[in-house]
């Protein structure tokens, strides 16, 4: 195919944003259903609601329910697992799930005949953000739904409790708050759904309390289960502050598992208990320097799921990742073979076969079956097409770059690709740097159709997993300790301007982009540095004592302890880093883009933001959009979003382009 040379970034391609909007998202939340695989699925087209989605046993695959039930969780405003569905021998599947308007969990029969709407189970709260509900897991014999439930005692965002709760599956309790029955004693902050034992005589789940947050230190759970399944003798039996346990579960012959960083990484462990529940020390199943689990941001996530046979399949990696069946007896772990570069948190099995969400730098998230009698891999749902030629497509190239003092930075490149089009010999490309969000969180290595818009086009990027980020043991992710809008900062610029120097990127054209903690680092990058001609900052943290008082959620709400230090022993430090006290620094355009119902980083900082800029002469322009959230997930907001930042980066590199409308600046 004959090439035609055009200068970089005006470039035509067949990536537009409607298309990469329609892929957006990925499936979550696996679960095995009789004979069924189960999960939910985005719905960009439908108002961004979240689908229940199942594929029968002839591999035909159709939702659960219609729209507009949007099945997803607000608890920790983050979510977790939002649906759970037993098979019953006559009737067919019984499913109670999280209705995101209400939050309320609903039960729904979508085999019965005749066919009935869901039922709610639990009543609506009018206190501050009401009742919440995550994690369950029915249990049949005792008519109830086990769960997390979220209760909002006041107005405030930290006026709250949670507590593990069953609720009857008969209806009683969607009137009657009372008829819940409250399982756990409140006594932690935070905690994650019950796993019960296979004789059904103890449950084990995961807690923590403020300031800590998950990946900091977190707390196994252990209790004894009576036969009215009522709660006793509840103790701390593993981890503590400085020990990060994201997952707990039981094998089939009732010895707990669990994923524990006690050695720098989240290894694989398991424990045994005496007849009296005593716990013995965890050993070590697999020890690697290799993370087996990872941050709990949502609660319910897995990385692990133990087989009839005795085998754990598991996820794990260092910086990409594998699904991996172990032996436990043996220590021995055979990897599925395959192109998938990353693998979610979300697992799982159904005799001797393992299904997981995976994902490759071709190939987006897709449900993948590993057959462990024949080690045989195959995509069993949410099967990716190519939406485009795939030889539009980027090739990655994963870098490691040298840091501030000699420290080691972990990026992913993607250099401007199409295969009809070269820039001139005589130019370096516009490079665009992204910064994840989280912080604590991780770029994958997969295929991203924003990231092909803008290489198509001419335009390269790199995704910087900077010191910080998940995926490379403790020590690196706690980088960031204290040291919160410099580190992350650091490590950006300096991926930007080793691709400068060594020749691969425009000096002159760099930008950086990121949402919530990626916008805060994008915000703190163009007040600290001079390095980049524009940037694209998404629902950020611009304020840094506003956000460490009462404008965030509860969840978050002392996450700056860790990550900046104390509020009352250094003030100062807050204000030095919160970019919104130092937008006369601000030399370089940019595009803020908020949703207007965002409760983690809310609109007021942005707004107050753009309020301290107005005057000063930077260009700049503001999007806002109503029925938003963190995190955008209606395709015509993605459309907008992503044709304003085209349109950001045409301007300020230069650039002549007439598909994407011009921005309407202030200054």
């Amino acid at each position: 195919m004959a090439t035609t040379t055009a200068a970089y970034g005006s470039w035509p391609s067949p990536v537009d944003a409607a298309l990469a909007a329609a892929h957006d998202g990925r499936p979550e939340y696996l679960g095995v259903v009789g004979d069924e695989l189960w999960w939910t699925a985005p719905r960009p087209a439908e108002g961004g609601r979240r689908a229940l989605v199942r594929r029968r046993a002839d591999g035909t695959e159709e939702s659960v329910l219609p729209a507009p039930w949007n099945v997803r969780s607000r608890v920790i405003e983050y979510g977790g697992l939002p649906w759970a569905a037993v098979d019953r021998p006559a009737g067919g599947p019984l499913s109670v799930f999280c209705h995101f308007p209400d939050q309320r969990l609903y039960a729904y029969e979508p085999d019965a005949a005749p066919a009935a709407a869901p039922r709610p189970l639990t009543p609506v709260s009018g206190i501050g953000g009401g009742l919440r509900w995550v994690d369950p897991v029915i249990h049949p014999d005792r008519g109830e739904v086990w769960c997390v439930l979220e209760e909002f005692t006041g107005p405030a965002p930290t006026d709250v409790r949670r507590v593990l709760a069953a609720v009857p599956l008969d209806g009683s309790a969607a009137e009657d708050r009372t008829a819940v029955r409250e399982l756990s004693d409140g006594r932690h902050r935070f905690v994650t759904g019950p796993r019960l034992s296979p004789d059904g005589r103890r449950a084990a789940w995961i807690a923590w309390d403020h300031p800590r947050m998950p990946w900091d230190g977190t707390e196994l759970r252990l209790a004894e289960v009576a036969p009215d399944g009522t709660f006793h003798g509840s103790r701390t039996v593993a981890g503590g502050p400085a020990e990060s346990i994201p997952q707990v579960d039981w094998d089939a012959a009732g010895r707990l598992l669990l994923v524990s960083d006690r050695t720098g990484w989240w290894n694989l462990y398991r424990m045994e208990l005496d007849a009296d529940g005593r716990p013995g020390e965890p050993a070590a199943l697999c020890p690697r320097a290799e993370e087996f689990g990872g941050p709990l941001w949502k609660i319910g996530l897995n990385w692990f799921t133990p087989l009839e046979n005795g085998l754990i399949a598991v996820v794990h990696g260092k910086g990409t990742t594998a699904l991996g069946i172990l032996d436990p007896e043996r220590g021995a772990l055979v990897d599925a073979a395959g192109p998938w570069t990353e693998w979610a948190s979300t697992l799982a099995a159904h005799g001797t076969r393992v299904v997981g969400v995976a994902a490759s730098p071709h190939s987006s998230y897709e449900l993948v079956e590993l057959d462990t009698r024949t080690g045989r891999t195959r995509v069993v749902g949410a099967a990716h097409t190519d939406a485009v030629d795939p030889s539009h497509h980027p090739e990655p190239r994963v870098r490691t770059f040298t840091g501030p003092g000699g420290r080691e930075i972990h990026a992913q490149v993607y250099p401007p690709h199409h295969p009809g089009f070269t820039g001139p010999d005589d130019e370096l490309p516009p490079y665009v740097i992204w910064a994840h969000g989280g912080p604590t969180g991780h770029a994958p290595l997969v295929l991203d159709l924003e990231i092909t818009y803008f290489t198509s086009r001419g335009i390269g990027v790199a995704e910087v997993n900077y010191g910080g980020s998940t995926g490379y043991g403790r020590e690196y992710r706690e980088r960031l300790r204290e040291q919160w809008g410099v580190v992350d900062v650091e490590d950006c610029a300096a991926v930007a301007a080793a691709l400068a120097a060594e020749g691969t990127a425009d000096p002159a054209r760099l930008a950086v982009r990121g949402g919530s903690a990626g916008g805060w680092t994008t915000a703190a990058s163009l007040v600290g540095t001079d390095v980049y001609a524009c940037g694209t900052i998404i629902y950020p943290i611009l304020d840094l004592r506003g956000w460490a008082t009462d404008e965030t959620h509860d969840f978050e709400s002392q996450y700056l302890r860790g990550l900046v230090g104390p509020l009352d022993d250094v003030p100062a430090r807050y204000k030095e880093r919160s970019p919104i006290e130092h937008v006369d620094r601000v030399t370089a355009p940019f595009l803020l883009l908020q949703g207007l119902d965002d409760v983690i980083c809310p609109p007021a900082q942005a707004e107050r933001f753009l309020d301290r800029t107005a005057g000063r002469g930077i260009p700049h322009a503001y999007l806002a959009f109503e029925g938003e959230g963190h995190g955008f997930r209606r395709a015509d907001t993605m459309v907008r979003a992503l044709e304003a930042e085209l349109s950001l980066y045409a301007k300020a590199f230069g650039v002549h382009r007439t598909d994407v409308p011009d921005l309407e600046y202030r200054t």
